[in-house]
């Protein structure tokens, strides 16, 4: 039987040169690189992504750690920092220090130079009924949205207020500047009362909220309140610094024990020749 042409071909082909480069329409059509790798890649060779299963982008990199470590530490340092002026201030105002002295000097200064209608409407902002009820509101909110931590943690800065307040005022039993022979000004409750509350519920609608508005709108309120105190005669300026020394840190257990800021996942793959989204 006679071979035909094909088996001919391939039977008298031993060569183990390389094989030839043909041109025809199919090749004229083949695209090139400018890096002379192969249009597609390899699926072996592709890069892992996050999760260590085959992928085309690489992980998405987080904050980094040094930043972490640096804010964590610098809260930390926060709370001590204000740990130690409130225990000095407790202490000069236990063994009536030479602190008291400026103290009383001002308070004279400011003491009714704004209308006492004025200021007793400011100092009414850190009464019970008006502030606790403006947390206890976003903390109902926040807990509804998830935030079930933070609410909590407001819940317990609030009622760790009083408990910390009350002790206080027995213990120092400072008179007040328009009340001598009165006792239990240190530290100012109200003031305490309402950065806790004002400050504790600006942090618990702050993730669903637009804009920063929250917190200075918070600030502006317990400056508010304890401007009233000082002007009005209630408290000595200490007092308000001691409660707003004091609440800080309470705060900002309430500020880590909402959520976090989302981190931006994995990319999703694009299908081969259609370009990112």
């Amino acid at each position: 039987m006679s071979e035909t042409p094909r088996s001919r071909e391939t039977g008298g082909d031993t060569s183990t040169g390389l094989p030839q480069r043909r041109t025809g329409h199919a090749f004229a059509h083949t695209p090139h690189r400018s890096d002379r790798r192969t249009p597609q890649t390899p699926r072996g060779a592709r890069q892992a992504d996050p999760g260590g299963r085959p992928g085309t982008t690489p992980p998405v990199p987080g904050r980094p750690a040094t930043l972490r470590y640096a804010r964590a530490y610098g809260l930390h340092a926060l709370c001590a920092l204000c740990a130690v002026l409130f225990a000095l201030i407790t202490w000069q105002v236990l063994v009536s220090g030479p602190l008291l002295a400026p103290d009383a000097a001002l308070s004279r200064v400011l003491v009714r130079t704004v209308p006492d209608g004025v200021t007793q409407r400011l100092s009414d902002l850190g009464n019970i009924p008006v502030a606790v009820p403006v947390l206890l509101l976003a903390a109902v909110y926040a807990a509804r949205r998830g935030n079930r931590r933070g609410a909590a943690a407001a819940a317990l800065a609030m009622v760790l207020v009083p408990a910390l307040v009350v002790p206080l005022k027995e213990w120092t039993g400072r008179p007040g500047p328009l009340e001598p022979w009165a006792s239990g000004y240190y530290p100012s409750g109200h003031t305490a009362t309402a950065y806790v509350a004002y400050v504790g519920a600006a942090l618990l609608v702050r993730p669903y909220v637009r804009g920063r508005w929250p917190l200075p709108l918070a600030a502006a309120l317990t400056a508010l309140t304890a401007a009233g105190l000082i002007l009005r005669g209630y408290h000595w300026p200490l007092d308000v610094l001691a409660s707003l020394l004091m609440c800080t840190p309470l705060l900002l257990g309430v500020r880590a024990a909402g959520p976090g800021r989302a981190r931006p996942g994995p990319a999703a793959s694009v299908p081969p020749g259609q370009p990112p989204k």
